[in-house]
């Protein structure tokens, strides 16, 4: 298997999500506020599309690991609205 193929692949899904976030929350403060660290995800995205440190993977895993189901329930919750 390709690992680095498979790496820049998730932090590729990992831009657009935070890119998206940037967006709503320049169009709906309030929607954007129902996003449990939405700030910390668009930091996130910055880091890997400015490239400002290399990028542990760890730190990659643990958030698929812990972070992002919740904030798909979270993404999930606001589209039913």
């Amino acid at each position: 298997m390709n690992y680095e193929l498979l790496q820049s692949a998730v932090e590729r899904q990992f831009e657009i999500m935070g890119e998206a976030l940037n967006q709503l929350s320049k169009i709906d403060s309030t929607s954007i506020l129902k996003i449990n660290d939405y700030k910390k995800i668009i930091s996130f995205r910055n880091v890997l599309i400015n490239g400002y440190a290399d990028i542990d993977n760890r730190l990659v895993w643990n958030i698929i690991e812990s972070k992002l189901q919740p904030l798909i329930k979270e993404i999930e919750s606001l589209l039913d609205e």
